[in-house]
């Protein structure tokens, strides 16, 4: 069970003085593979494929997502075969990249399909032909959000978690983990989601899962889109680590921490917040050469 495999997450305070304070939850630190937001994501998922009898776990990702690296791992550890549908059928013919070597040293199946297939990945005429192809398999979308996710995301923030700060913020990919946050929270809190895609499309991707209103999206921190950067974000992913010893991704985390830092040093936030920075983890896609990213990795 995987609600049994996790380990204590410590607390790291790198802002702390009279009028604020900062303090990251290091979620990366929860389990050495399935890591961060993606075991609270996978958790319930794979209790629910467990108790409904099936026997392998498909998914969906591009050659860099966490989502299929941490889907092969939890099913390796609940005992299920995984299957992982990989964006971009060039991706069959070139040297595996290290997401996709651990995903498949850990039992994973790949099938790679064009980008235009990817397209209908959350298409129920589409959904139906794969479960017909793989009628033992539990689908879970992209990324890994639905509603046994954003209920296991809740999980996220303890009881002491509300009653010692006043904003949580998180990266922002599909929505499942703020809306965790948000359904976790109360009005007397804050919820503050950094989105690392353009568009204002997670808008109504998280009133899907929440009626709850003490949240908002900043929207000003996406680098240009989803695994875009810039000097000036790896220059910050360097020197955070360098001050911290906390090891950042240039996709998610780094996104919400600059934006995060940049809004405490224009005076954003009001006199004593207390304020709870969620690490979603990821670091399995942190390349050696991070600037290398493109829009091709989710």
């Amino acid at each position: 069970m995987l609600d049994l495999l996790a380990q204590p997450v410590p607390y790291q305070t790198i802002i702390q003085h009279a009028q604020l304070s900062l303090t990251v939850k290091r979620l990366d630190l929860v389990h050495p593979e399935i890591s961060g937001n993606k075991f609270y994501k996978l958790k319930n998922n794979i209790h629910f494929a467990l108790a409904e009898g099936f026997k392998q776990l498909l998914t969906f990702g591009g050659a860099f997502s966490n989502h299929i690296a941490a889907t092969a791992a939890a099913g390796k550890l609940a005992g299920l075969s995984t299957i992982g549908i990989i964006r971009g059928e060039e991706l069959a013919q070139r040297p595996f990249n290290p997401t996709l070597m651990q995903a498949q040293a850990n039992g994973m199946q790949l099938y790679f399909i064009s980008r235009h297939e990817y397209k209908y990945r959350a298409d129920q005429a589409y959904l139906q032909t794969l479960q017909q192809r793989f009628p033992q398999a539990y689908i879970i979308p992209e990324g890994g959000t639905n509603s046994l996710a954003v209920t296991g995301c809740k999980e996220i923030l303890s009881s002491q978690d509300l009653e010692n700060y006043d904003v949580f913020c998180c990266a922002v990919g599909t929505g499942g983990t703020m809306s965790g946050l948000i359904e976790a929270s109360s009005e007397q809190h804050q919820v503050l989601g950094f989105p690392v895609l353009k568009g204002n499309f997670l808008q109504a991707e998280i009133t899907q899962w929440t009626n709850k209103t003490h949240w908002q999206l900043l929207q000003d921190y996406h680098f240009g889109g989803y695994a875009k950067t810039t000097p000036a974000l790896l220059d910050f992913i360097q020197h955070f680590k360098k001050a911290y010893s906390i090891p950042l991704e240039p996709i998610y985390t780094a996104k919400m921490l600059f934006g995060l830092i940049d809004l405490i040093q224009k005076n954003y936030f009001q006199p004593h917040t207390r304020i709870l920075a969620i690490h979603s983890g990821g670091l399995q896609g942190f390349p050696l050469h991070p600037e290398s990213f493109s829009e091709n990795r989710l």
